[in-house]
Order: C-alpha cells, then sequence, then structure tokens
C-alpha cells in the first residue's frame, strides 16, 4: 500500500508530466470541437450551435446583398427559418457564399450542412447528395420590353438571346423551331444586345429574370414557362446525416402547408 502511494506521489514531481495529460484531454476537446465544426450531422450541428448554409450572394431574388450589403433573398429567408426550427434562432447560422461550381465539393467535404443556392434535382446529383422537396418551382422563360411577349407566336422567326453552351440552347430549339438564337456570354451582354434592338427577348431562368424585371421595370417576363426546374436544398448522403434530412424534409413540408413558402415567392416577386 505505502508503495502505491509513494509511486502515485512521484506522478506530480516528474515534471511535465501532468502537463501533458492536461494537454492531451484538451486536444480531444478541441479534436470533438473540429469535429463537430466539419460534420453536418444534426448533432453535431446542435453542438456547434450554429447551421452552415451555402448560399448565393449574387442572384436577385434569391440570394444578394441589399444596399445596406446584407444577404437577402428567398433562400436567405428559407435558411433563417430552418435554423430557427432546428436551433431555436434565425440568427443561429452562417451564410456561406457558394459558386455553382463549387456547391457539391463544399457539400461533401462538410464545410456546409446545406446547399441553398439555385440547385435543381437532377439523376447526376442524385448520385453524389440528397434532396428535400422543392421549395420553388423555377424553369425556363423570356423577358423582353417588346410588348409582343405577350401573345408570342412560336412559329415566327424571332430573335433569341441565350446564354452561350446553357441547356436553355436546346429548350428553345425546340420550342421555337424558327427562332434565331443569339448567343451571350452574360446577363450583362444580353441586356445590352436587347437595349440595342439586336434581339427580340432573353431566355433564362424564370426566378433569375424576375430580378432582372424588379430591377429594369421597364421589362416583363412572358407569361409562358419552357421548362419545369424544382429547387431544392442539397443534403449529404449517409447514415449519420438521416436525422438532419428527417427534420429539413418535415419543416419545408410545413413551411408550404401553412403557406410561409407562398407568401415568401410573392414578397420576392417570384411568379408562381
Amino acid at each position: 500500500m505505502r508503495s502505491f502511494i509513494v509511486a502515485s506521489c512521484l506522478l506530480f514531481l516528474i515534471p511535465g508530466l501532468t502537463v501533458s495529460a492536461t494537454a492531451q484531454t484538451m486536444a480531444i476537446k478541441m479534436d470533438s470541437m473540429a469535429m463537430a465544426n466539419r460534420e453536418a450531422s444534426l448533432e453535431a450541428i446542435r453542438q456547434r450551435g450554429k447551421l452552415r448554409v451555402g448560399v448565393k450572394k449574387n442572384l436577385r431574388p434569391l440570394g444578394f446583398r441589399n444596399n445596406q450589403g446584407e444577404l437577402v433573398g428567398l433562400e436567405i429567408a428559407l435558411a433563417h427559418r430552418l435554423a430557427l426550427a432546428l436551433l431555436g434562432d434565425e440568427k443561429a447560422v452562417e451564410l456561406i457564399p457558394v459558386q455553382n461550381q463549387d456547391r457539391l465539393a463544399l457539400l461533401l467535404n462538410g464545410d456546409v450542412d446545406l446547399i441553398i443556392a439555385q440547385m435543381g434535382q437532377n439523376p447526376a446529383r442524385d448520385r453524389l447528395v440528397d434532396f428535400s422537396p422543392p421549395y420553388y418551382v423555377d424553369g425556363v422563360g423570356l423577358i423582353s420590353k417588346n410588348k409582343q411577349l405577350k401573345n408570342l407566336d412560336r412559329s415566327q422567326p424571332h430573335t433569341i438571346a441565350v446564354l452561350n453552351n446553357s441547356g436553355t440552347i436546346a429548350v428553345l430549339k425546340q420550342a421555337f423551331p424558327q427562332a434565331t438564337l443569339v448567343g451571350v456570354d452574360s446577363y450583362d451582354q444580353a441586356y445590352q444586345i436587347l437595349e440595342q434592338g439586336q434581339a427580340m427577348a432573353f431566355a433564362g431562368d424564370n426566378s433569375v429574370l424576375s430580378g432582372w424585371a424588379q430591377s429594369q421595370p421597364d421589362y416583363q417576363l412572358s407569361s409562358l414557362q419552357l421548362t419545369v426546374a424544382p429547387l431544392a436544398i442539397a443534403m449529404a448522403k449517409g447514415l449519420q446525416h438521416q436525422a438532419l434530412q428527417r427534420e429539413v424534409n418535415q419543416i419545408l413540408l410545413e413551411l408550404r402547408a401553412s403557406g410561409w413558402l407562398r407568401q415568401q415567392w410573392q414578397a420576392w416577386g417570384l411568379p408562381f
């Protein structure tokens, strides 16, 4: 017994031994916190106390900066609402601006918990991530200053601007077989072409075109919707993420049933 007591006392006399034990405990705690910061499971999110959401920062009216530099829009409002439902605080959300080409990588690497950034569901993406029920149904439409847009005859040889290398080109060729398509590299270039009368209309996603119409009141959207493209929240696959998926899916269904989503569509000027 005496030997045990002496040996125990000696432990406290060995320089650095207790410090190392304390450092090891702190390292374990720090590793646990770091893991929670990287993981996207519901438990990790609640441990972290913050929901990390990948969003757009320049896509009115889905996600953009207002005159005060704050991120606002339909998708931003949805991110705050999810934080309220999951964590009890609508401000408990970190909004992380993302580019289209980076969205999936950030989600798969665990840098964000959710992607709410104009992401449509398709078979290729289904193999990589899981999707919620849609929060908005987007689709290809047309915008123009020309009042003839309201009664557009598809058989006529219209000139329509479209983004180069976009999927909208194939849609237009089928919907307007007689049309002449003018390729542009940006929305700014499309605006200039329409202003100069080089095209009668521009084709793109209705969500983006509605933002155009809000900033340029002399332009109007066509009631014609050429495709249907549901926008949904992207979430990581895996058993550890299923609890988060169930919660997010249920919240979205409740927001739709309560009319909250419809109110947001109206508030942000989205066609529906």
